[in-house]
């Protein structure tokens, strides 16, 4: 069954949380790396976790609508796993608690793998080395989908991303991290009566997360005659106050992670300082923080130069 091991996390982030009933091992991170790269999980055995959530990409896609099975587009952007770890809800509507929930949902997904649960155990069940890994890691007995969620979600709790510029700057006391523009962005940024992005992008005295991990409209992905073309939270909670909602990201890494926004329309971080400035996309659930900013060109630079400065160092 093995050694739980210790998951560092990096400067910048808190402890990561580990489920009492998944503690990570030497073994079970090993295997759910190999899993999360490996096209079996899918229906025509083309598409992995990997191909949404590509390393080279920030554990991204580079589209706004990801890349299924038979070259199915999917409505959303697929969001980094990096700092995942953190999250007590993923998607960018909140349907998985956990990233053993998260692991299981797309390769069920005929949009995405396309592969049933039950498929995907008879094939690993038939692959004689999975098994022994399977064994090494979990016991005697049979491949399970609760084990390939377990051991999947195992490897993306030690895919974090700390120790950035920011990082350096703010809690490691080296104030030649940030250039003098980031610097301007961070107090813009922290600025609740000019800007009110921390409102949402959270961060304290010890660890920056930037997200509140709840849901908000903020008008994006509205259509040409001014309707919602998705209803995000609302499909999950039914919720009046939910629709057009979705989960706030971590922006950290937000410069390679691009496109933004859970469609993917806003192509770069310019594009984003100026939606947030004229106050997103009026609708009736318009989330009542945003509101339009008086940002000049210096000011909106600046914003984008702090952003830049979220990018920290892989460590997986």
């Amino acid at each position: 069954m093995g050694t739980p091991v210790a998951i560092e996390a990096p400067l910048g982030l808190p402890p990561v949380p580990i489920p009492p009933d998944n503690p990570p091992t030497g073994d079970s991170v090993a295997l759910g790396r190999k899993l999360f790269y490996d096209v079996r999980l899918s229906g025509d055995d083309t598409v992995s976790c990997a191909t949404c959530h590509n390393p080279q990409l920030s554990f991204t896609d580079g589209l706004a609508g990801s890349k299924g099975i038979g070259k199915k587009i999917g409505r959303r952007n697929a969001p980094t796993i990096f700092n995942a770890a953190y999250y007590s809800t993923l998607f960018w509507d909140g349907r998985a608690a956990s990233l053993e929930q998260q692991a299981g949902a797309p390769i069920a997904n005929p949009d995405e793998m396309g592969q049933s649960h039950e498929l995907s155990i008879k094939k690993f069940e038939k692959i004689p080395e999975y098994r022994k890994e399977f064994e090494l890691v979990f016991g005697p007995g049979r491949i399970t989908i609760d084990k390939i969620e377990k051991a999947i979600a195992s490897f993306e709790r030690t895919v974090l991303s700390g120790d950035s510029p920011f990082d350096r700057y703010m809690y490691g006391g080296d104030r030649t991290a940030m250039s003098d523009s980031a610097i301007r962005g961070l107090a813009i940024f922290t600025d609740k009566h000019r800007c009110n992005c921390v409102t949402c992008h959270t961060l304290d005295e010890k660890y920056a997360l930037f997200t509140d991990g709840k849901f908000h409209n903020l008008g994006a992905g509205i259509g040409k005659n001014g309707e919602l073309t998705d209803l995000g939270r609302f499909e999950q909670t039914k919720v009046e106050a939910d629709k057009g909602a979705f989960r706030t990201p971590s922006l950290r890494n937000v410069a390679k992670t691009a496109p933004y926004m859970h469609d993917g329309s806003l192509k770069t971080l310019k594009d984003v300082v100026d939606f947030y400035e004229g106050g997103g996309s009026s609708n009736l659930q318009l989330d009542k923080e945003i509101k339009e900013l008086k940002l000049s060109a210096q000011d909106k630079a600046d914003l984008v130069a702090f952003l830049e400065s979220l990018t920290g160092k892989p460590k997986t």
